[in-house]
């Protein structure tokens, strides 16, 4: 059972000296018997942070191998209450923290207290939504923090400096397992290169968000992404990679593609390679 904590995970991984891996798992997708064995087979390759996506009609960060994955897994009917039922499995059945990664109305439908206490219930210790704004997250951090959820916060390329310290007060005020960086103004997907600016701007960030670990997300797709990211960050979140090598591999073999895959990058993730 799940029971370590997102901060620990990424202490965990910097003392082992990589940066922690934070792959992303679409819940219902294919459908929610594979994504839970989608899941334990990532686990097994070293997963440090799972980001569970809560699938949603109108998923605006997303890119389309995401925005593919999210159709198809409400097409299969799930909803937010099942998206609970398979984050309780899965924490059941590895050691790894869960964070919810969704959009606001479903979890404003659910009341956002009663979902911050039945998330905590599942074993979801983290909340990441990219449509609230940090100006309007009060009241979500004050009901992730009465159930031990910890809201946690996206800073983009185009971020001001004023609007990354205001982002950092919150975060530290949810006591947030990390600050995600998006690694390029854009949508979710897979790229063969990452942005040159990157270090510069992850070096920004990091003058105004003391000591909360950095995950850069967003393109990362190849172990020589990992390989950079690694020596700037202190996390790799992965999602549309993932996807897409479970797509595209022969019938069958799709959860043991995402199993190469996911490993090769968690054992690329190395600092000071």
């Amino acid at each position: 059972m799940a029971e370590a904590t997102i901060r620990a995970a990424f202490a965990r991984a910097k003392s082992e000296g990589r940066a922690a891996f934070a792959p992303y798992v679409m819940l219902g997708y294919p459908d929610a018997e594979t994504s839970i064995a989608l899941a334990q087979a990532i686990a097994g390759a070293g997963a440090d942070v799972f980001e569970l996506g809560v699938p949603f009609s109108d998923p605006l960060a997303e890119g389309v191998t995401i925005q593919h994955a999210s159709q198809r897994a409400l097409e299969q009917g799930t909803t937010l209450e099942k998206c609970l039922d398979m984050a309780r499995a899965i924490a059941d059945t590895t050691d790894v923290p869960l964070a919810f990664m969704g959009y606001y109305n479903p979890f404003l439908q659910m009341g956002l207290d009663v979902a911050c206490e039945r998330m905590a219930a599942a074993g979801v210790s983290g909340l990441i939504i990219p449509d609230v704004p940090v100006e309007e997250a009060s009241v979500l951090i004050a009901a992730g923090k009465a159930h031990g959820v910890n809201t946690i916060f996206l800073v983009t390329p185009t971020s001001p400096d004023e609007r990354i310290t205001r982002i950092a007060e919150a975060a530290h005020k949810a006591e947030s397992g990390f600050i995600y960086c998006v690694s390029l103004s854009g949508v979710t997907g897979a790229r063969d290169e990452l942005r040159p600016e990157l270090p510069a701007f992850v070096g920004r960030v990091r003058r105004w968000v003391g000591d909360l670990p950095l995950c850069i997300g967003f393109g990362i797709a190849q172990p020589r992404h990992a390989v950079a990211v690694a020596q700037i960050a202190d996390g790799i979140a992965v999602g549309s990679a993932l996807i897409n090598a479970f797509d595209h591999a022969p019938d069958g073999e799709g959860i043991t593609a995402v199993a190469t895959l996911a490993r090769s990058l968690r054992d690329a993730a190395r600092k000071n390679v």
